[in-house]
């Protein structure tokens, strides 16, 4: 599949000399940018809400790094479940991929945190203070006014606001929305790193949303460029029916593009649909409503500008299903039968079986002696009491003996044991062997193996 680097004119993000060319995207109506503000609408509501939202008590997503503690919709996860985000995030790139192979930019237009708020909140603001795009335009190149020293002081100090709430935002997902309380009401010395990364991220998202915008997706994200490698022919994208369109013009014989540059206009990152499929074409959208609008006023079918994929713009048809769709399926069926059942094996609570510090065994005349820990772990949220079962040779014993250890919510604790056995009675390849369940559930046990050291034959004497 073929992608061509943008074409650098008067309406592109960049200007002949590769300096910056502001982009101001002109407004547009229609299906797919209303379908576009009630995705953004969503997924801002849900960014803002979810710490408020509760599940059995718990908050629905809380990363408490400071105790180490992953609340996920209902699930509680420690430190010990580490490994399974490896399933979380490769599962994320992997649907990304997919994704992408059967409809583009399809996350990038609609999505993407980036797209999400600098289309969805910021320039919506900015429209709202500044006007629309062509009085956006001239104020900037005209003279500094007192109007446009007030529009600017108003914006920027409401992308400023903007930007602190969202960072506290994303802070209460990590520190709880009454610690976050607390800590808004404090002086900032007494929570000196988390003011510290709202300060940070306020200043990350403010340079973002004020300024660098899409030239994120342009230069620093690096999804648009690996495209190439994820699409192929029939890959659903935003398309230019040349065809019907060229040659542009007003003139009898012409095409329907009557070459009024709308599309080039309303594109959040300043590029020309009609040059072909792009790797700075977000997959908006925005392009699509603006041509049908000045297809609906011309009296002419929608769909000069479409989605499609590159063998239905080029007159053919085009497949859904195909040989790299079933590699995605079976590798997808793998992937989840994997997952599943990592997530069906894990159990509630953490147990090991681990040699005290010192000396590793200790012998008198008929008895050798290794002290260990049990280290157990409550990885749930409510109280548990963990059975202990000595499954070990009959001449193994523990003291002192242990049936039971009772441990509250996300308790960890040590317990001390001295391993006896004969001296009369070692020999290689003897162990100590324990069973951890969960008293009441069925299920739940973890087996614990531990080598009994010491030395071997009869004592002298």
């Amino acid at each position: 599949m073929s992608l061509h680097l943008p074409i650098v004119d008067q309406t592109s993000s960049l200007r002949g000399d590769g300096s910056r060319n502001f982009v101001h995207p002109a407004d547009v109506h229609g299906r797919f940018t209303t379908r576009r503000n009630v995705v953004f609408a969503v997924l801002v509501a849900v960014y803002a809400f979810t710490p408020f939202l509760k599940i059995g008590g718990k908050p629905a997503v809380f990363l408490d790094v400071l105790h180490r503690r992953f609340h996920l919709f209902g699930a509680t996860f420690n430190a010990n479940d580490f490994w399974l985000v490896f399933f979380l995030l490769s599962g994320v790139g992997f649907a990304l991929i997919v994704l992408t192979t059967l409809f583009g930019r399809v996350w990038c237009g609609y999505a993407c945190p980036q797209t999400v708020f600098l289309e969805g909140v910021f320039r919506r603001l900015e429209r709202f203070i500044e006007g629309p795009r062509n009085e956006r335009i001239r104020r900037n190149k005209g003279p500094v006014t007192l109007d446009r020293l007030v529009r600017k002081t108003v914006k920027h100090s409401l992308f400023l606001v903007l930007c602190i709430t969202l960072a506290h935002v994303f802070l209460s997902y990590f520190v709880s929305l009454p610690s976050l309380a607390t800590m808004v009401r404090s002086s900032p010395s007494k929570h000196a790193e988390a003011f510290a990364w709202v300060v940070a991220f306020s200043a990350v998202t403010y340079f973002d949303f004020a300024w660098f915008r899409e030239q994120v997706c342009l230069i620093i994200c690096p999804y648009g460029r690996l495209q190439s490698v994820m699409t192929d022919r029939d890959t659903l994208i935003i398309g230019y029916d040349e065809k019907r369109g060229e040659p542009r013009g007003h003139d009898a014989g012409a095409g329907d593009c009557i070459d009024c540059t709308r599309c080039v206009q309303v594109c959040p990152t300043g590029i020309d649909i009609r040059n072909g499929l792009q790797i700075d074409c977000v997959g908006c959208a925005s392009c699509i409503d603006a041509c049908d609008e000045v297809m609906d006023k011309l009296e002419r079918p929608r769909g000069l500008v479409r989605y499609d994929s590159q063998n239905g713009l080029a007159g053919g048809a085009r497949r859904f299903f195909r040989p790299r769709v079933f590699l995605y399926g079976g590798f997808g069926v793998i992937g989840l039968a994997v997952a599943g059942a990592s997530m069906w094996s894990r159990v509630p609570f953490e147990a090991h079986l681990l040699r005290s510090a010192g000396a590793v065994f200790v012998v008198d005349d008929a008895t050798v002696t290794n002290p260990v820990r049990l280290h157990v772990v409550n990885k749930s949220d409510e109280p548990v009491v963990l059975g202990v079962q000595n499954l070990s040779d009959s001449q193994v014993t523990l003291e002192p003996p242990i049936a039971s250890v009772p441990l509250r919510a996300g308790e960890a604790r040590y317990v001390a044991i001295m391993v006896r056995v004969p001296r009369a009675a070692m020999h290689h390849g003897l162990r100590a062997r324990l069973v951890v369940t969960k008293v009441g559930a069925t299920g739940d046990r973890i087996e614990l193996v531990l080598p009994i050291l010491g030395p071997i034959g009869r004592p002298h004497g």
